[in-house]
């Protein structure tokens, strides 16, 4: 089945000069590998790491372990100020948004849970707690507008759906958790839109809405930075707008 790798793109050495650490968790997908140059091109991080199942050290969203030792990794090289997950999974050999109930799948659902739920719960199992106590610092998960139970008006897509709205609620418990740490920490959803890259190649054809994952990477990073304090455990799409729960 289709998941997001990744590689650690980071060009230097950790060092006293460059504390401030970005990282982005699915380097290896379209958004991923675009946040990660556009990380790298801003030139406000002392270092950029992308991380995956290819990366060295390799994170496998199937194995906690991994999961541990990459965020432990990461935190090494400094303080983690930004860390987005942008890694999922839509379709794949054995497993296609679903148009009916009667086209659900036991093992295709349980795989869409593992990568866009329980993966991105063990994330911020490892991440939230090594993210700095006081300032302000960012753990932001992709997710989708389908995710949300209040926008849905079209039904099918069970699977994929499900997962993501999972993710939100995850998102928005592990925000309330955060606060206590760290008032000033942020811990969202992020709806990228429409955007052309393998997970969403065979259900974008000639969209012209579809967006390049440069184009969709430059607008998110441009909504994090944006985002207030208040907008902590929040969904937001590309534009900024909050999207219904």
């Amino acid at each position: 089945m289709k998941r997001a790798e990744a590689r650690d793109v980071s060009p230097t050495a950790p060092s006293q000069a460059d504390p401030v650490v970005g990282v982005v968790i699915g380097a290896g997908g379209g958004i991923g590998a675009a946040l990660v140059q556009a990380l790298e091109a801003s030139r406000r991080y002392g270092r950029v790491i992308g991380l995956g199942r290819s990366s060295d050290p390799p994170l496998d969203l199937h194995d906690e372990a991994s999961v541990a030792a990459a965020v432990a990794y990461a935190a090494s090289a400094g303080d983690l100020r930004l860390v987005i997950h942008a890694a999922g999974v839509l379709h794949g050999p054995g497993m296609s948004p679903e148009k009916s109930l009667s086209r659900i799948d036991p093992a295709a659902m349980a795989e869409a849970f593992a990568i866009n739920a329980t993966g991105p719960a063990l994330v911020m199992k490892h991440v939230l707690p090594r993210l700095p106590r006081r300032g302000r610092c960012v753990f932001a998960a992709l997710s989708a507008r389908v995710g949300s139970i209040g926008d849905n008006r079209l039904g099918g897509w069970y699977a994929y759906r499900a997962s993501k709205a999972a993710l939100n609620q995850l998102v928005r418990s592990a925000a309330i958790e955060l606060a206590r740490r760290n008032p000033e920490a942020l811990c969202v959803a992020l709806h990228p839109g429409t955007v052309a890259t393998a997970l969403s190649a065979p259900f974008v054809g000639d969209d012209p809405k579809a967006q390049s994952p440069e184009t969709a990477a430059g607008k998110l990073l441009a909504v994090l930075d944006a985002l207030p304090a208040g907008a902590n455990g929040g969904f937001f799409d590309a534009e900024g707008r909050t999207v219904p729960w």
